[in-house]
């Protein structure tokens, strides 16, 4: 069976940039199993599969590893596959997801993808994870992921984690937000998975679901600059909704191919 695949890559407007995703549409679903051997292949954080499905389109994302409850950049990603590549009309695409229906809507900004909103609320830190940082976090807090907050930017970008330590930990499907207020933006932020293939991922659009209501309280603004300040780099256009969080960012086609199931 051949099938289309595109990588793109995503919270970015210049390649080699932002995260990478695999966008892959299909006609009917395959086996699970096959989806995920489908997603280490492409040996990226996550691939997006969709189907068409009523009036827009069913989205799952497959790490290497597992299914995923949600992601941002994979969305993003799918979006502009849609737009860019299939040349799908509408403004507003919707997916149907197991974080329920989410809309992007697209414009000559960027992609704005209108997710779940997830305020974390104060939490103890694990042990493995406060062991694995060379530095000690001001607060911690929970929601799906945790989120441990610096004093500045400064301490978020030297941070070092022990791969080893940090492993003993399973999170799925969470993971450690690191964040801070931002030199030139609103908050900056990291985010570590532990026992994934990629530790630390690039740009993480689920995560802001947290890291946007927690700094609109924080800050006392709804419209919110924010970096992922990995060593690729992500730039996200926020704003806080209350229930809902609204992340804009842009994409870029880095490949257009095929490949075999058999």
């Amino acid at each position: 069976m051949k099938l289309p695949v595109y990588q793109i890559d995503a919270f970015t407007d210049r390649l080699f940039a932002g995260n990478p995703a695999c966008v892959v549409p299909l006609e009917t679903w395959l086996p699970d199993a096959l989806l995920l051997q489908l997603a280490r292949e492409n040996a990226v954080a996550e691939t997006a599969f969709l189907v068409m499905e009523r009036d827009g389109y069913r989205l799952r994302w497959f790490t290497p590893e597992i299914e995923m409850d949600l992601c941002g950049h994979a969305t993003l990603a799918a979006a502009h596959a849609l737009k860019t590549i299939l040349h799908d009309p509408r403004e507003v695409l919707t997916f149907y997801t197991a974080s329920g229906e989410l809309q992007v809507t697209t414009g000559p900004d960027g992609y704005t993808l209108d997710f779940p909103s997830r305020m974390p609320v104060p939490a103890n830190l694990p042990q493995p994870i406060a062991a694995a940082l060379s530095l000690p976090p001001l607060r911690t807090f929970k929601a799906r992921d945790y989120v441990l907050v610096y004093p500045n930017e400064q301490h978020v970008r030297d941070l070092a984690v022990d791969r080893s330590i940090l492993d003993r930990i399973n999170l799925d499907p969470g993971g450690v937000a690191v964040t801070a207020p931002g030199d030139s933006c609103d908050f900056v932020s990291r985010f570590f998975t532990p026992q994934a293939s990629i530790l630390e991922d690039p740009v993480t659009g689920s995560a802001h679901c947290s890291l946007v209501p927690f700094w609109a309280r924080e800050l006392g603004k709804d419209f919110l600059l924010a970096r992922q300040v990995s060593a690729r780099g992500g730039t996200l256009h926020c704003q806080n909704l209350g229930k809902r969080v609204l992340l804009r960012g842009q994409a870029r086609t880095y490949a257009v191919g095929h490949f075999w199931t058999d």
